[in-house]
C-alpha cells in the first residue's frame, strides 16, 4: 500500500514554524524600526483653521512665546491660544481680514478655535512644560525654529531616546534663565560657559529622572 504523504512532509511542521519565526521577527523589527516618532511624527504639519505665521508674529514682530502660550511656564501643559488673545490685536489691526474669520467668529460666538494640535505626547507619558522651561530648557530644543516657521512643523522626534539624550547631559542644554524664549540665543554650552551650566544645574537643583517612572506615571 502505498503512503499518502511523501516522506518530505515530515518536515513540513518544522518549516511552518522557520517560516513564522522569521516572518514575525522580520514584522517586529519593521514596526521597531519605523513605527517610531522620527518616521510618524517628524515632518507632521497639519493644516490650520487659521493661517498663523509664526515667522511674522514670533519673529519680526518678536512677540514673546508667552503672549499667545500664557500658561506655558506655569503649568504641565502649553495652552493654545483663545480668539479674546488674538483680538486684542486685530481688532485694530486688519480687523476683517478673510484670513481672521474663524477667530472673529470664536470671539463672538466664545466657541474655541479648532486649532490642530502638532505635538503630542503619547497618553502614557508624562511631560510639564513649567518644569522644562523654568530649569532652562528653551522651546527650541523641542519645537525647533519656531519663529522662523510660516507654518508649525514636528521637527524632533520626541522620542524616548531624545528625551534621554537630555536627561543624561543636561548641561549641553541649558540657556541662561533670560534667553529661554529669546530662539536665537545659544545654550551656556555652546557659549563655552560650561561653569554657568554646572552652577545653574547646582542651584536649580536639576536632577533629571532617568528611571521608567520618572516619565511613565
Amino acid at each position: 500500500m502505498s503512503h499518502v504523504f511523501s516522506k518530505r512532509s515530515n518536515s513540513l511542521p518544522l518549516q511552518i514554524v522557520l517560516y513564522l519565526f522569521v516572518l514575525g521577527g522580520t514584522v517586529t523589527a519593521a514596526v521597531t524600526y519605523y513605527c517610531t516618532p522620527k518616521y510618524l511624527r517628524v515632518g507632521y504639519a497639519p493644516v490650520q483653521p487659521v493661517p498663523y505665521d509664526h515667522s511674522l508674529h514670533a519673529g519680526q514682530l518678536g512677540l514673546d512665546c508667552r503672549y499667545c502660550h500664557s500658561n506655558v511656564d506655569q503649568s504641565g501643559f502649553a495652552n493654545l491660544p483663545t480668539a479674546q488673545t488674538c483680538m486684542n490685536c486685530h481688532k485694530l489691526v486688519k480687523p476683517q481680514s478673510a484670513a481672521l474669520a474663524v477667530v472673529r467668529a470664536s470671539f463672538e460666538s466664545g466657541a474655541p478655535v479648532p486649532w490642530v494640535q502638532v505635538h503630542k505626547a503619547p497618553d502614557y507619558v508624562y511631560f510639564n512644560h513649567a518644569i522644562h522651561v523654568n530649569r532652562g530648557i528653551s522651546c527650541v530644543e523641542c519645537h525647533g525654529r519656531i519663529e522662523q516657521m510660516t507654518v508649525v512643523t514636528h521637527v524632533q522626534s520626541l522620542s524616548m531616546k531624545f528625551c534621554l539624550d537630555c536627561h543624561r547631559n543636561p548641561a549641553q542644554f541649558l540657556r541662561a534663565p533670560q534667553d529661554i524664549y529669546h530662539l536665537a540665543s545659544s545654550t551656556l554650552a555652546a557659549q563655552g560657559r560650561t561653569a554657568d551650566a554646572a552652577r545653574f544645574i547646582q542651584q536649580a537643583k536639576i536632577k533629571p529622572p532617568q528611571s521608567c517612572s520618572g516619565c511613565h506615571r
